[in-house]
């Protein structure tokens, strides 16, 4: 099921209702944890019994991990722990990727062997929910915080499904304490939840499905030379579509838990805006991000441990995470294209720390307060240009289905070719062009604020009218209920 779709809006009414009757608090998290199954099962319901397996090993590891003192016990349930998690996540994901590889490598050395391709169907969402159980049990091993009580809000927290196919991340903390008192959206929480969820569908429907994903379909589906100017605009076409992809759904999610009454953590901030690709990846896929740093980048040694070391655990971090996204050689060289960045970044930064000091104080002292603001809102924007014309490359790989693809993308759009296959409408190159524009000027606009805040400042009317335009434009737009890219991940 997706929240694009009009079985969608009847089953949410329905929670809607059961959730708002004089039910106890107990049965109404009985009806959130069955309707969240039903939601899963709308995809395959078998894979319903992964998702309840991964659940209880959990729930049980991690209490069990709480109360372990023995030390060797402790690493050896962490250990049950990340073999379950990880072991079922490889599998399904990574199966198929590992035998092709392994396949070649044997055939490489001389060995004829061709083994019958595998029919694994990858579950929704494995990636997400894998991650979510797995910060509970680590935090249990470390003693973060305390185990979770009710086997019934574990399974609420795990499977809540605004969050369980596509995120965000979330972790116990974030979460299950919502749980354990009855919650019911205030008359507030429950209109900023439906406006969310108007505005995660306009994101989709409208921008992302209707008009960015033809030419950036088109573009990236060819196997012609492309003109260099049919090249950059199905990457630019792509940029959108996949922020206005993902971001809806996380904007869809955590409307949909408002109008519950709960919270769930912020996804994106307009990442488009990013001064740098340290801060890209503080606003792009915050929850991943964030997981990968505290559950993987910090345990392998951060910045603590001297600057070669640092640019190796952010290489290895990124090289992870592009896989966590695919299991394909393209998305690990887009990660390993985001470390490269990162390090690149970071050896400028320390490189530069002492002299942009000396320079700006010797600025101070020169210029006038009002053009040090300005030189400054100017290099950061420069900045915040050439960060998301390099962030453009990597979405190459990200979206291209083999190198060949992405090299032939990438010579397109590097070389000065005029004669190429002309795929894109003059239209549609305008139409490319006015929404990139429009999205990164409200990206840079409101880069230090929320939607909600600036929707509370708009007059009533005004906002109602906005409000009904996106609602009409939804439906104009809907001619199919198209899944959200990151449900494949």
């Amino acid at each position: 099921m997706v929240f694009n779709s009009y079985t969608f809006i009847v089953f949410f009414i329905i929670i809607l209702i059961l959730h708002n009757l004089p039910f106890s608090w107990r049965a109404k998290k009985i009806n959130l944890l069955v309707a969240s199954y039903i939601f899963y099962a709308a995809w395959n319901p078998p894979f319903i019994l992964l998702l309840w397996l991964s659940t209880v090993v959990d729930f049980f590891v991690g209490r069990a991990l709480y109360q372990q003192e023995n030390i060797n016990k402790r690493k050896l349930l962490l250990v049950v722990s990340l073999i379950g998690n990880l072991g079922m996540l490889c599998f399904f994901k990574y199966g198929t990727f590992l035998l092709e590889n392994f396949t070649t490598l044997v055939n490489l050395a001389g060995i004829n062997y061709h083994p019958a391709k595998p029919n694994i169907i990858l579950p929704a969402g494995i990636s997400f929910y894998t991650f979510t159980t797995l910060c509970y049990t680590i935090d249990m091993y470390k003693r973060k915080s305390e185990p979770v009580k009710s086997m019934l809000d574990f399974s609420l927290f795990v499977t809540f499904f605004p969050h369980l196919v596509a995120g965000p991340i979330v972790r116990p903390p974030q979460l299950v304490p919502q749980f354990e008192n009855p919650h019911q959206a205030s008359q507030k929480q429950f209109l900023n939840g439906l406006f969310l969820l108007c505005l995660g569908l306009f994101m989709k429907v409208v921008l992302a499905d209707s008009l960015l994903a033809p030419a950036a379909n088109m573009v990236f589906n060819s196997s012609a030379q492309l003109r260099t100017i049919d090249a950059w605009m199905g990457v630019l076409a792509f940029s959108g579509q996949i922020f206005f992809d993902f971001a809806g759904y996380s904007t869809c999610a955590i409307g949909v838990a408002s109008c519950l009454g709960f919270v769930l953590p912020q996804n994106f901030m307009y990442p488009y805006a990013a001064i740098g690709f340290s801060d890209f990846w503080r606003r792009w896929h915050i929850t991943l991000s964030s997981w990968l740093r505290d559950y993987l980048y910090i345990p392998l040694g951060g910045n603590r441990k001297g600057s070669f070391r640092t640019y190796i655990n952010l290489m290895i971090t990124m090289l992870l995470g592009g896989l966590w996204h695919g299991a394909n050689w393209t998305f690990v060289a887009w990660g390993a294209l985001h470390g490269l960045y990162l390090c690149v970044e970071k050896f400028v930064k320390d490189v530069s720390t002492a002299k942009v000091s000396t320079l700006a104080y010797a600025n101070v002292n020169e210029m006038p307060g009002s053009a040090i603001l300005r030189n400054k809102h100017l290099s950061n924007l420069a900045l915040a240009m050439m960060t998301f014309f390099f962030i453009n490359v990597t979405w190459v790989f990200f979206r291209s289905p083999d190198f060949t693809s992405a090299w032939r993308m990438l010579n397109s759009m590097f070389s000065p070719i005029k004669a190429g296959t002309a795929l894109l409408s003059t239209l549609a190159i305008i139409e490319v062009c006015i929404i990139t524009f429009l999205m990164v000027l409200a990206h840079w606009l409101m880069k230090n604020t929320k939607v909600l805040a600036v929707a509370e400042k708009l007059p009533w009317w005004l906002l109602g009218i906005a409000w009904s335009i996106m609602i009409l434009l939804i439906i104009w737009s809907q001619e199919s209920s198209s899944s959200f890219i990151y449900f494949q991940f």
